[in-house]
């Protein structure tokens, strides 16, 4: 993995100076470090659900068994977990593996969005170290074993490819995001973001779903109920509990029973969490649209996706600790490429690690809402942000996406 991203580093033209090169192979040997270290941690996530789904495969004739219903994840990531169960290594190596090898994709995809606005070697490197050692992708992935880094990576390439006039490839890699794992609805609005700015076409929309369906054709192929395995997620959403708040930083996070009084009917503050979501959703998309005219350009696409990927779940209810993953790197990428803004992502990552805290350690570093208050400051910050950039005399170019449309 770590040759892989040094490999990647070069590819892009980014070791262009020996000093370059030595401080980057001294960087990806303390970040790897840090991995294996990290690789033998066993969570009870691992012991409870992924071991078994593992062994049920293992037992059931791999491949086979995907015709069963297994787990609570979607269909292309029990693929992966199925063909571990072929080989004689340790599964919870081969969890937390996969999980780094995205790490490594959302890096360099992070470090590419970042170079659409910046040109700096320096800064792009910087980015690109700055993913590999974030806390919460170094505990995701290399101690929990969890996958949220493999949603949230293809969901940088695609924008990154729509920015840079692939549409169709970034339609795919929306619909993988989307396949992998139902949190990328907190990121695919801004789709209708790159449409608006004509980077999508309105018949590109219609590969989203022929790519989700092909995704899961292989376990219907192998027995699977084809209705049952495309809307697996609608059963996830009937499953998550009464619960507002799972050790999240979310709004709810404040009805904690110390700082606000504990919300007796939760049914109506779930529909009022949701209303508000996708109103804060709307409102930032038709800001985008109604101002588009004077600049829509990269900055405002990336204050678009990093305001969504932290409001949409700062307001839903039934919120879970990780889930503002893809809003740590969204905001990173943010404040590399607009680095008067760089005090976002540390409020939102002091706000996901005390999600982190509180499930690894099974006790509260701070209570949630402490989180809530710095993810409200954040939202504050880029909604201001937001606005203004579309009111500067001077907007930020946008890449000569004419020419190489698909």
């Amino acid at each position: 993995m770590a040759l892989l991203a040094l490999y990647l580093l070069w590819y892009d033209q980014r070791l262009r100076s020996l000093p370059a090169a030595a401080v980057s192979i001294v960087l990806l040997c303390a970040a790897f470090f840090l991995r294996a270290r990290a690789i033998d941690y066993v969570t009870l996530d691992y012991v409870n659900f992924l071991s078994h789904w593992v062994d049920f495969f293992r037992e059931h004739g791999g491949f086979l068994a995907l015709r069963y219903s297994i787990g609570n994840y979607n269909i292309p990531y029990l693929y992966f977990l199925a063909g571990f169960s072929y080989l004689n290594y340790p599964d919870l190596y081969l969890i937390k593996y996969l999980s780094v090898f995205f790490e490594v994709l959302a890096a360099f995809y992070a470090m590419r969005l970042v170079a659409l606005s910046r040109k700096s070697d320096a800064v792009c490197l910087a980015c690109f170290f700055t993913v590999l050692f974030l806390p919460t992708v170094v505990l995701n992935g290399s101690l929990w074993g969890q996958c949220d880094v493999i949603y949230a990576a293809l969901a940088l390439m695609a924008i990154y490819y729509a920015l840079k006039g692939r549409p169709v490839y970034s339609m795919v890699l929306f619909a993988l995001s989307f396949a992998f794992k139902l949190q990328a609805v907190f990121i695919l609005p801004v789709a209708v973001v790159l449409w608006i700015r004509r980077d999508y076409r309105w018949y590109h929309f219609p590969v989203f779903p022929l790519t989700y369906v092909i995704t899961v054709l292989p376990a219907v192929l192998l027995g699977r109920p084809f209705w049952e395995t495309i809307t697996l997620y609608f059963g996830q959403t009937g499953s998550i509990g009464d619960g507002l708040n799972y050790n999240s930083s979310s709004i709810f996070s404040f009805w904690d029973g110390y700082f606000l009084p504990k919300i007796i009917d939760t049914s109506r503050a779930s529909r009022l969490g949701v209303l508000g979501a996708f109103a804060a959703m709307a409102l930032v998309l038709a800001v985008f649209f109604l101002l588009r005219k004077r600049a829509a350009g990269v900055h405002q696409v990336f204050l678009a996706a990093a305001l969504l990927s932290v409001v949409i779940p700062y307001l839903l209810p039934h919120m879970h600790d990780r889930y503002f993953f893809m809003a740590d790197l969204m905001t990173l990428v943010l404040a590399f490429s607009l680095p008067q803004l760089a005090v976002v992502p540390l409020l939102v990552q002091f706000a996901s690690l005390l999600g982190y805290h509180a499930y690894l350690k099974m006790r509260y570093l701070l209570m949630m809402r402490y989180g809530g208050f710095a993810l409200a400051i954040a939202i504050v910050i880029m909604a201001a942000a937001y606005a203004y950039s579309f009111a500067a005399k001077q907007a930020s170019p946008s890449p000569n996406n004419e020419k190489n449309r698909e």
